[in-house]
């Protein structure tokens, strides 16, 4: 219990510092990695109760490996585009209140409920909408599928996130689309997304361990001749979070 309230307050406070002191309105899914993340496990994070829960990837014979690939192309939530996705979502959830009073955010609809306010909102507002109540359902199908081992299904759920935030969210860019047509197409990949707050920043790919090389290479070739830019790859593993590794200095 101890160890959550410490990883609960230190992530709302430093969700708090970028709100108020970089008027960036944010969520807490980074900060909340950040502050909670142990070695070998993935998070899944209520963010509406706060509650999280650690999710380990199912051991099997052939284990993938997540790759992560930086476009290289800078993105600034604090300003842009970012704000006005929330502003968006907030149109969408009045609108979807006035059919379900239940509804509080969209977290509470349904994409029954989405279709059922679409003429009380206009087209932007109805595909943002979309996007979220499918990506929340997303997120619970590829929690089970992660501990399930089931390899496949969690890369479909990634090409149809990303998809969703292509063409209904409208939070990715050329750059990153090169990035995730070109991890898509190759031998061995599961799946691939834009992961962050969008408009640039890095993909993840789920790909076999013995693909991870060559994909990278591929990347890094292909990525440069079509776009003139550079990406870094990377594997990676999920990884302990923020701790204090010392205090003789303090």
């Amino acid at each position: 219990a101890d160890t959550f309230i410490a990883a609960k307050t230190r992530a709302l406070r430093c969700q708090k510092a970028e709100n108020e002191w970089c008027n960036s309105p944010c969520g807490i899914m980074d900060q909340y990695v950040s502050s909670a993340a142990n070695a070998g496990t993935l998070l899944c994070i209520d963010c509406r109760s706060l509650q999280y829960q650690p999710t380990k990837m199912a051991s099997t014979s052939d284990p993938p490996v997540l790759v992560v690939t930086n476009s290289n192309v800078q993105h600034d939530i604090a300003g842009g585009e970012y704000p006005v996705r929330v502003a968006q979502c907030q149109t969408a959830t009045k609108a979807l209140s006035q059919i379900n009073a239940k509804i509080e955010s969209l977290r509470d609809a349904t994409l029954q409920d989405v279709d059922a306010a679409k003429d009380r909102m206009d087209a932007v507002s109805y595909n943002r909408a979309k996007h979220v109540v499918t990506e929340n359902q997303r997120t619970v199908d590829a929690k089970a599928a992660l501990e399930a081992g089931d390899w496949d299904r969690v890369g479909n759920l990634m090409n149809q996130s990303h998809a969703s935030m292509k063409d209904d969210y409208e939070v990715s860019c050329e750059e990153i689309d090169v990035l995730v047509d070109l991890a898509q197409a190759f031998e061995g990949v599961y799946g691939s997304r834009l992961t962050g707050g969008g408009f640039g920043g890095c993909t993840v790919t789920l790909v076999r361990k013995d693909r991870a090389d060559a994909l990278m290479q591929h990347l890094r070739l292909e990525y440069k001749a079509k776009t003139e830019k550079d990406c870094v790859c990377f594997v990676t593993s999920p990884a302990v979070g923020v701790r204090v590794l010392g205090t003789d200095r303090l």
